[in-house]
């Protein structure tokens, strides 16, 4: 088999969805060991079956690629971005998400997204490495890095979040990713029914609910064209041949799985491009069945 192809680590990936172009904005691959711990059972012989996952989603020996970063666009005027990743010196129980030090904000600026630009955060759910960057560290504090937006989440899942028993690691989360937005005033919870919600026109949240209580897909549309960003509904593409592969950290696996299916079954077959939160280069295809279950089907970006 081959190896993946070379990422050039200043290209900025996009992919044009009808008339808006969607950025993919990097922040780090995450080490070898995350597919086994993340995803138990996506062993390696599992991952050795599906021929069409090398070498881009895994390698060789059946080790999982998976990566952090964000997707930004502009859509009827708003600069928007989703999920904020993991962020730069937080302190996590994690070792390959502890005190990092990235060139995330400058690879977002290049794309055309300084954090004073933009107007919308969409949050699929509060997992530390899904609201990292809402904060940066200024004089000693974490402050909002986008303080000219507003972030949005459901209200599922702060509630659930609000009323649950957190381990430390977790309350060090929310005291410096999500309390200093609450407290400026900045974070917007919304409810998403079971047919989805309208943020703004073209862009609609998806309850997709089971790796967390409220977590959410994001779909955006334009001309006619959609393109679904995942957020941790999917992890790897792996769980397109195996939807019932979940995640240790699915807060409620069954429903997870369920969720997963669902969004797969609606997406199988069409033109929908499917962008995967942590799926490493390529990182978008459309979904086709394959075997009694789906495949990803690669869309190559365009980069800028």
């Amino acid at each position: 088999m081959g190896t993946a192809p070379a990422v050039d680590p200043t290209a900025i990936p996009v992919w044009n969805v009808g008339d808006v172009a969607v950025h993919r904005v990097d922040e780090i691959p995450l080490p070898a060991a995350t597919g086994p711990w993340l995803l138990p059972d996506a062993t390696p012989d599992v991952v050795a079956e599906q021929e069409w996952l090398r070498p881009c989603f895994a390698d060789d020996d059946g080790v999982l690629h998976i990566d952090s970063h964000s997707f930004a666009f502009t859509l009827g005027g708003l600069r928007i971005l989703v999920d904020t990743g993991i962020g730069n010196g937080k302190e996590r129980a994690n070792p390959a998400w502890h005190d990092l030090n990235t060139g995330f904000l400058q690879r977002l600026t290049a794309a055309g997204f300084p954090p004073d630009s933009v107007d919308l955060v969409i949050l699929t759910h509060l997992h530390a490495d899904h609201v990292g960057w809402n904060t940066r560290e200024a004089d000693g504090e974490w402050v909002p890095t986008f303080p000219n937006a507003r972030y949005v989440t459901s209200r599922a899942e702060r509630q659930f979040w609000a009323g649950y028993d957190l381990e430390e690691a977790r309350e060090q989360m929310f005291r410096d990713s999500v309390i200093p937005v609450e407290e400026a005033g900045l974070l917007d919870l919304v409810d998403v029914p079971a047919g989805g919600v309208d943020i703004v026109p073209g862009l609609r949240l998806l309850p997709t609910p089971g790796h967390t209580p409220g977590h959410v897909a994001v779909a955006l549309t334009s001309r006619g064209r959609t393109a679904v960003i995942t957020g941790d509904c999917v992890h790897h593409p792996v769980q397109f041949a195996h939807p019932g592969i979940g995640a240790c950290v699915d807060i409620d696996p069954e429903r997870s799985e369920a969720s997963r299916r669902a969004l797969l079954d609606s997406l199988a077959g069409t033109e929908a491009l499917v962008l995967g939160t942590h799926f490493a280069p390529p990182t978008a295809g459309r979904v086709v069945s394959h075997e009694g279950a789906y495949r990803l089907v690669p869309v190559p970006a365009d980069a800028c």
